[in-house]
């Protein structure tokens, strides 16, 4: 790893200590056991365990306020409506939009991509338009844009990247053109844990006319997110990612930009007015939420927001970070291990593959010592075509993560090496 790397950088900041014990006593699934051992859960890329608070917060809302919104008059209605409201007028401030019209809620990153797709790219992208992703994308930022650019006959372009796992932005810029439509881009990359330079990213696509999407499904947790200053055309992130229930995400977009675009579904609350001869549609951002919505989950997202600037973005990322170091100096250590993905900008995972060992063998090893990490190609094929492997053994960390924890997979991982080797 590089000593001028991200982790270095930020494990060295003044933060407010967390007492990661008391963290931990707030999310009952880490007192479980798996096998016989206890549970070591290093699969928070994937999906973060869940706060207490989140999890009451669920209960609270069946249990005493669960009722439709936006339409009915009844107390239980209208107070269903004001606590889901009031999870937009925070996911604004989350995120420093200027707007709540700016603010529409999604299933997660995945739909949110395709909304922009079918609605925005349905209408704007013609043959011979070029949409640029990169070469580190999870599927769900790849396959909307194939589908829009096999439909339309436009072009889709690729950004290269090192050996390190770092875009090449000469390259990138050499990409941009006139014809460029729309930039898609990962903020913070699944599988190699690697931060990208996002502002830097849209200031060069604004310049030849493009939009650009920041998938932040990875960054939201971890970096203070302002929308305003990256000056991002749309950004994106999932309820799960952040401590929050799944099945509840987010789309921000330009206000000017989302008034443009026809709506993604059609049903109830996404209209105005409907008529046999026309029907008008609802102001933002109801024109992109057709349906009774995910209520429940979406209040519950407002406790995992608060639960996350209770500690503090920076506070967390300082001791993520503190992990990320520790466990790759004593990755390093182990012969015949090589970390894929070693940027100088990177946030709390590490990739690793073992000479001679398939990763899939090595997660169920560690599986039976009750340690999750996550094995496979992340749904980035071709980031894993690009380093001509099959996939990686990925272990992410979060707040509520310890190094005595991770000491436990290094002895679990030198056994399992012995054994399979």
């Amino acid at each position: 790893m590089n000593t001028d790397s991200t982790v270095l950088k930020h494990s060295t900041l003044q933060r407010k200590s967390i007492d990661v014990a008391a963290v931990r006593k707030q999310f009952p699934v880490l007192t479980r056991e798996v096998k016989g051992h206890p549970l070591v859960y290093f699969d928070n890329a994937a999906t973060t365990q869940k706060p207490a608070e989140v999890i009451h917060g669920l209960i609270n809302y069946y249990s005493h306020t669960n009722a439709n919104i936006h339409r009915g008059i009844h107390t239980l209605a209208e107070e269903a409506t004001a606590a889901y409201e009031a999870t937009r007028h925070l996911v604004m401030h989350f995120l420093n939009a200027s707007s709540i019209e700016e603010i529409v809620f999604t299933r997660g990153v995945t739909e949110s991509v395709n909304l922009v797709a079918y609605s925005w790219g349905r209408q704007q992208i013609k043959e011979g338009d070029e949409i640029i992703i990169s070469t580190m994308e999870h599927h769900s930022n790849i396959v909307p844009w194939q589908i829009l650019c096999e439909e339309k006959g436009a072009v889709l372009k690729v950004i290269p990247i090192n050996d390190a796992g770092e875009l090449l932005l000469e390259e990138y810029e050499k990409l941009l053109s006139s014809n460029t439509r729309l930039v898609s881009i990962v903020h913070v990359s699944n599988a190699l844990g690697t931060v990208n330079p996002v502002k830097q990213i849209i200031e060069k696509a604004h310049k030849h006319g493009a939009l650009v999407l920041v998938d932040g499904a990875q960054s939201a947790a971890h970096i203070p997110i302002d929308v305003q200053d990256l000056d991002a055309d749309f950004f994106t992130f999932s309820g799960h990612k952040i401590y929050g229930p799944t099945g509840i995400g987010v789309l921000y977009g330009k206000k000017a930009i989302l008034e443009s675009m026809p709506p993604f579904q059609g049903g109830g609350e996404m209209i105005r007015e409907v008529r046999f001869e026309k029907t008008t549609y609802n102001d933002l951002p109801y024109k992109f939420e057709a349906g009774t919505p995910n209520i429940a989950d979406t209040v519950a997202l407002r406790d995992a927001i608060h639960f996350i600037e209770h500690y503090g973005k920076e506070n967390i990322a300082a001791w993520e970070d503190e992990l990320l170091l520790y466990a790759t100096e004593k990755l390093q250590a182990i012969p015949g291990l090589k970390i894929i993905g070693e940027a100088r900008e990177k946030i709390s995972l590490v990739s690793f593959v073992i000479d001679g060992i398939h990763p899939q063998d090595i997660g169920i090893m560690l599986d039976n010592r009750g340690i999750a990490v996550r094995t496979g190609h992340h749904c980035t094929q071709p980031l894993m075509n690009r380093f001509g492997i099959p996939g990686t053994i990925r272990a992410s960390f979060a707040i509520y993560n310890t190094k005595e924890e991770i000491d436990s997979m290094i002895v679990a991982l030198e056994n399992a090496i012995r054994k399979l080797s």
